[in-house]
């Protein structure tokens, strides 16, 4: 972990609980976006929206550094629908972080108030999965 500035993907307690313990073990820790699962799908990481405020609550209780929120909505949803809820959850929680928005919906995530973002597939092209 001393090689991390910034965590983006802290997706469950668990994971944060270790974070914490690591932190104290090795005297650092790496400011942390939580990930909320905001289309709420099975597949995907991160705890669903209902459960965001508690998690925060959690994160805070750990004493992480905490940054902000981070999501990946849906590939057939709208984008910007999942934006303005994971602004809302941040809002709601004092938080000003959100990491969200790729290389296909980047803009309607800065409009959304995104604060970082991730394109990859913009800089180093499309993934080749099999």
């Amino acid at each position: 972990m001393e090689l991390f500035q910034v965590i983006h993907s802290v997706d469950r307690p668990k994971v944060a609980q270790t974070i914490a313990r690591l932190a104290q073990e090795m005297g650092h820790c790496p400011e942390v976006f939580l990930q909320i699962n905001t289309g709420e799908e099975p597949q995907k990481a991160g705890v669903m929206p209902s459960e965001a405020d508690a998690f925060v609550a959690e994160a805070r209780a750990l004493d992480l550094p905490l940054r902000g929120l981070m999501c990946i909505p849906p590939v057939e949803e709208e984008p910007s629908l999942h934006f303005a809820l994971l602004a809302k959850i941040a809002e709601r929680n004092g938080l000003s972080g959100l990491s969200m928005g790729m290389s296909g919906d980047f803009e309607s995530a800065i409009a959304l108030g995104a604060t970082h973002i991730r394109v990859g597939s913009a800089i180093f092209g499309e993934r080749a999965y099999g």
